[in-house]
């Protein structure tokens, strides 16, 4: 049982809001933030974790299942967060899924749900945080994009347009949320083992764990950067690669064919 002091200090410890944090980065990035006195509200649709978790300090962990494809679903996680520990200072939309598609195996229904998934519960997350983040002038969303977003891939079709997707909309909407004191900022990662890169039949280059990748993060999320990038090397080499004009870059892609 927590003491008073202790309860005081769970009370006045900053709230974030990992969603995707079952497995993988989110899972991690929950780990990390409450090792640094943060509370952490952590939403996935594996509701069974969720509780284990939550279980192990009520005080500072709390179980929000949630389908981000669900928009009311995401507005109702949003309210009961506020309504237990207040205002939500840093939201990390994470939540994503990845299958690689070779052309053979074209299908449309992937491109659909990983769009469902990986853009659209984002939407669905801005959408539940900006009413309230707005009228306070304050507050950051966090976007876990990936830098499979800054150039078309081999087999990454559906993924990869999803991330671009993402890249596109913070772009966007940066200006106008900036002007009204809320951040809105991105997290592109390179090669994370989790389960979904475990998918992957190929050397994955700058290869890190969740918890290499969440350390990044967490120490980063105060910063000022527009862009948290993790693995750093991995990221410059696909910045530059972004930059290579198509007569250079589709042979070097043709390259990667199986």
């Amino acid at each position: 049982m927590l003491c008073a002091h202790e309860n005081r200090a769970a009370a006045d410890s900053p709230v974030v809001w990992v969603v995707g944090a079952s497995t993988g980065i989110g899972a991690a990035l929950v780990r990390a933030f409450y090792k640094q006195g943060w509370r952490v509200a952590m939403s996935a649709r594996r509701e069974a974790l969720l509780r284990e978790r939550e279980a192990e300090d009520p005080s500072r962990l709390l179980a929000v299942p949630v389908d981000v494809t669900d928009l009311a679903a995401m507005h109702e996680a949003v309210k009961r967060i506020e309504s237990r520990w207040g205002e939500i200072d840093t939201a990390i939309l994470n939540a994503g899924d990845y299958q690689p598609m070779s052309l053979a195996d074209f299908s449309p229904a992937l491109f659909e749900d990983l769009m469902r998934v990986n853009y659209m519960g984002v939407v669905h997350g801005i959408d539940a945080l900006r009413e309230g983040m707005l009228a306070r002038g304050r507050g950051q969303i966090l976007i876990t994009a990936s830098v499979a977003g800054y150039r078309g891939l081999p087999y990454a079709a559906p993924y990869g347009a999803t991330k671009a997707a993402l890249i596109s909309l913070a772009e966007s909407l940066q200006p106008e949320f900036h002007r009204h004191g809320v951040r809105l900022r991105i997290i592109s990662p390179g090669f994370v083992k989790t389960p979904l890169t475990d998918k992957n039949d190929f050397k994955m280059p700058g290869l890190i764990t969740p918890e290499e990748a969440a350390a990044v993060i967490v120490r980063e999320v105060r910063g000022r950067h527009f862009e948290i990038v993790v693995p750093k090397l991995f990221a410059w080499v696909m910045k530059r690669i972004r930059c290579l004009p198509y007569w250079i870059w589709l042979p070097l892609a043709r390259r990667m064919l199986r």
